[in-house]
């Protein structure tokens, strides 16, 4: 339940779950977004931090249009061009439109396509794993004489990471960056992109770590939802004064959060491991533009995915890609109503094909995160399925608020090399929500 409490301070109460309360006040909005288009709370399963802001944007946690999920991105993308140099997208009202209705609106996407935002110096954009991976993909998207990389979770053998830093409330702590050094080895502006900031701290972190190696003046964080209290946001001027740099934070809405109790867990999750009845069908997508790096025992990664880093001169080449496979896949629909997952990290890929999907086409990723299912209305994990990553053996997956038959199909796009029975987990799930599951690996 959720009850606003004052309407001039703009605080609102909301009841998450048994013994879990969060009180949220609101202090800067720049487009006018109602809150309730952005996030819906949850309970997070860990010591740390007992709350979560599930995105309702993302395509992460809820499935959402993909549009919309890009429109977020350049929706970030306008507010740092804004305060950093006094222009505007043009599509900024367009864009506005599409997050707070949550209306995905498909004609915006080659718009989007043919606007590029001219930056005055080279600028570094990095997205952090694993829920900001497309968001900072998307954000970078939108400009010209930019690089864009995003952390990773995942440990390659063979490769050293360049930059290592620790998010400490995280489930999984430790980032890494696999690429080459010479996207760090300038002064040129950093832009880091998360979707939600509650202490900074993560983001502090990675600026001492980029700092230390190799100095320069400008740094912005970015991010769709900042919660920081006053004394965190101090740190920020502190980091400013120690290091000798400049740091702006941008993002689409501000306040402050203070959280009462913890969550009371009633286990709701409905594990469905009876015999499924869905059909399983494997895709062998064109990949003509598109090539693989081939390292962690000749596991196959997308280079373009931004693990290892993209510049904007390969953005066009991109597009088009993702526009055949989208087309591809379009006609291999079996129904009117499509889910689209990617899995964890591999987020942008599979966000962009399925943009080019057609009408009724939503998009979500598997994750990490460990949340409390609760089914209510205005909870972000109404439902939660539990399985061994297809990718990661030995790391337990989810994916939530996916019903029986609110789909009439599946498409789950795997970035790289996987054995049949690592899908086994994943496919007792999918065969009883899903008519038609289909596989689609990028790699044999």
């Amino acid at each position: 339940m959720i009850s606003l409490e004052s309407r001039e301070n703009k605080t609102c109460t909301y009841n998450i779950i048994d013994g879990l309360q969060m009180n949220i006040t609101i202090t800067e909005n720049p487009y006018d977004l109602n809150p309730d288009s952005l996030f819906q709370m949850a309970a997070r399963i860990n010591k740390k931090r007992g709350f979560l802001f599930v995105s309702k944007v993302l395509g992460k946690h809820i499935p959402v249009q993909p549009a919309t999920a890009l429109a977020v991105g350049a929706l970030l993308a306008d507010r740092y061009i804004h305060l950093h140099h006094q222009r505007n997208h043009p599509l900024r009202n367009a864009l506005i439109q599409s997050v707070n209705s949550g209306i995905g609106d498909p004609s915006l996407l080659p718009k989007l396509k043919e606007t590029k935002l001219e930056l005055p110096e080279r600028t570094l954009f990095i997205g952090f794993a694993e829920t900001a991976t497309a968001l900072g993909h998307s954000m970078f998207n939108c400009f010209q004489n930019a690089v864009y990389f995003h952390t990773t979770r995942e440990e390659i053998s063979y490769m050293d990471s360049v930059i290592n830093f620790e998010e400490e409330h995280s489930h999984a702590t430790s980032h890494r960056c696999y690429i080459k050094p010479s996207i760090v080895e300038n002064n040129h502006p950093v832009v880091l992109v998360d979707d939600e900031m509650t202490t900074g701290k993560t983001a502090l972190n990675i600026i001492e770590s980029i700092h230390e190696l190799h100095p320069r003046k400008h740094y912005t964080v970015v991010s769709i939802l900042d919660w920081r209290s006053r004394a965190q946001k101090e740190k920020f001027r502190e980091m400013e004064k120690k290091l000798g740099i400049e740091i702006t934070e941008v993002s689409l809405l501000s306040g402050e959060i203070v959280p009462e109790g913890y969550p009371v867990h009633k286990n709701e999750e409905v594990e469905m491991y009876n015999e499924g009845r869905g059909t399983v069908q494997y895709h062998a997508i064109p990949s003509p533009s598109l090539h693989n790096i081939n390292i962690n025992e000749g596991i196959p990664f997308l280079s373009q995915s931004g693990r290892f880093g993209i510049t904007s001169d390969e953005t066009s080449a991109l597009e088009n890609y993702l526009s055949e496979i989208g087309d591809f896949l379009k006609g291999r629909r079996k129904g009117t109503r499509t889910l689209c997952m990617g899995t964890g990290e591999f987020m942008y890929i599979p966000m962009g094909a399925a943009a080019e999907m057609g009408k009724g086409v939503f998009f979500q990723s598997t994750t990490r995160s460990p949340i409390y299912p609760h089914k209510t209305e205005l909870y972000g994990a109404k439902s939660r399925y539990t399985f061994d990553s297809i990718e990661t053996p030995g790391v337990v997956n989810y994916f939530y608020n996916v019903e029986k038959g609110q789909y009439d199909e599946v498409f789950l796009f795997i970035e790289r090399g996987m054995q049949p029975q690592a899908l086994e987990s994943w496919l007792k799930h999918a065969r009883n929500l899903f008519s038609f599951v289909h596989i689609v690996p990028f790699s044999k």
